[in-house]
């Protein structure tokens, strides 16, 4: 009976060493797996006591990591030094050893024992190793059946020790990436942030907090450099989805075949050059987000597919017949006057509808000129940061050009302003000659000396509108917004000057 038991003790213990084997490499918890690690080892080996010693390199010691027996508790209070006792001999210099007998061993350090009460026979340490370098031991001390400590025991020892090393190197590989993911996180975080503190960017992150809580499409609009993109990232980021992907596509980029390619993906032999299946956009953003810039681009023919896959989640490979069903939120986002597209038949009334349940208007820059130097002190930091040059500055001449520029190309002008001032930059400070800046705001060519006052405003409101519904890209709902007036009135003024081609 006591031998069936003894024999299924240790079938345990061995699928309990094998289930440890199978995740050690992804082990994330050190301390519990090295726990049940050395537990597997006291069982399994039929030990009166198992310990894992660690190195300190700093000190030049070992330490308990973990200890099995009676006294396992009461032996963590040690310390052995590098080259003291059967321990730290195996440490020093990296080979087992098998001691039958102790007390005739002159390397045997009784003090432990001795302090803890703990009488000790045979003892059999081995080396943890990590690349070559030895990082601990593992040792056994006597047999629960006073039986002797023999060389198959040590070939056992040897297994789990090396198990013990693949955890520690499994476990700090899995602290580097952790740390190193941090730290790219971080990074990630200083560059895709939406800075300013102006109205209305507050208002625009407000109501993409919002957005971002709920299940619905939003479409992202706005000239070209305002950073609809890092808006996106802000709606994934803050929404229920933030730990599944985030996938982004540029649909201007691509042609329509393409397009379909890097949107559903291709089954092997689809077409000449399909070697192997690859995994579409939309797949790959399954229960994450995809980010759909420059939607305004899409051909008709690929906006009728887009629109079959917003409306009933299934799609199908390029060239394949198997239904790929999909649970993805859309964010897209155009330069376009949508609206615009859809009258004059260029862009699906129905796709429009589907990605526009929630549209947020993306400010130009020059809209937002209290942001300005913000914005330019932040990717100034950035590039400091990317030089090593602490003491890089602004002058106040410089800042003063870039607050009064219109900025055409927004946020993505600036950043590319201020790093080329850095690159070309004569000294620690950026000069107004060195920004590569043409022109400040144009004055208004209307007026002149001779004019009488309501030719003039007349001439000015000419003008004035027609610079705003070429900034607003001829939609007239944000040009009277931008202007804080009433379309209805932006709509006769336009008639009054004769307009309509704007």
């Amino acid at each position: 009976m006591n031998y069936l038991t003894d024999k299924k003790d240790e079938q345990l213990s061995m699928n309990r060493l094998k289930e440890i084997s199978s995740w050690v490499s992804s082990v994330q918890d050190l301390d519990k797996t090295l726990e049940l690690i050395i537990e597997s080892a006291t069982r399994l080996m039929n030990a009166r006591a198992v310990s894992l010693l660690l190195l300190d390199e700093k000190t030049k010691s070992l330490y308990f990591k973990v200890a099995t027996g009676e006294k396992g508790e009461e032996v963590k209070e040690f310390r052995v030094r590098l080259g003291q006792g059967i321990a730290g001999h195996v440490a020093a210099a990296g080979e087992a050893l098998l001691i039958p007998d102790v007390s005739k061993d002159p390397r045997w350090y009784k003090e432990i024992s001795e302090s803890v009460r703990f009488e000790t026979q045979s003892i059999a340490c081995v080396p943890m190793k990590l690349e070559g370098a030895v990082i601990g031991v593992v040792q056994i001390i006597d047999k629960q059946d006073g039986s002797l400590i023999d060389e198959q025991d040590l070939d056992q020892l040897s297994e789990f020790a090396s198990l013990a090393a693949l955890a520690i190197s499994s476990a700090k590989k899995f602290e580097e990436v952790k740390r190193e993911n941090e730290g790219l996180r971080r990074e990630l975080g200083a560059r895709h942030k939406i800075m300013g503190k102006s109205r209305s960017l507050d208002k625009v992150i407000n109501d993409a907090i919002k957005v971002a809580k709920s299940k619905a499409s939003a479409l992202i609009t706005g000239e070209s450099g305002t950073g609809k993109e890092l808006l996106a990232r802000l709606i994934h980021e803050a929404g229920p989805r933030k730990n599944k992907p985030l996938v982004i596509l540029n649909c201007a980029a691509l042609p329509e075949s393409l397009l379909e390619d890097e949107l559903f993906g291709h089954e092997k032999g689809a077409f000449t050059g399909a070697i192997s299946r690859k995994i579409g956009k939309f797949e790959l953003a399954h229960e994450g987000t995809i980010f759909l810039d420059e939607i305004g681009e899409m051909t008709p023919g690929m906006q009728a597919k887009l629109l079959r896959v917003l409306q009933e989640g299934v799609f199908y490979r390029v060239g394949g017949n198997v239904p790929i069903s999909v649970d993805v939120r859309v964010l897209s986002a155009t330069n376009r006057n949508l609206e615009k597209e859809v009258s004059e038949n260029r862009f699906r009334e129905d796709l429009f509808y589907r990605l526009n349940v929630v549209q947020i208007n993306l400010p130009p820059l020059r809209e937002r000129t209290e942001d300005i130097p913000l914005l330019a002190e932040h990717f100034l930091n950035m590039f400091k940061e990317e030089t090593g040059i602490a003491n890089l500055k602004i002058s106040k001449e410089a800042m003063e050009k870039i607050t009064q520029y219109d900025w055409p190309g927004n946020i993505r002008e600036l950043r590319n302003a201020i790093e080329r001032a850095v690159v070309m930059r004569d000294g620690d400070t950026i000069r107004a000659e060195e920004l590569p800046i043409k022109s400040t705001r144009p004055p208004i060519s209307g007026l002149q000396v001779g004019l009488t006052l309501e030719t003039a405003l007349n001439q000015f409101k000419k003008e004035f509108i027609i610079m705003n519904l070429r900034h607003t890209s001829g939609n007239r709902s944000k040009a009277a917004k931008v202007m804080d007036i009433q379309r209805t009135y932006l709509s006769r003024l336009i008639a009054k000057y004769d307009l309509r081609e704007y």
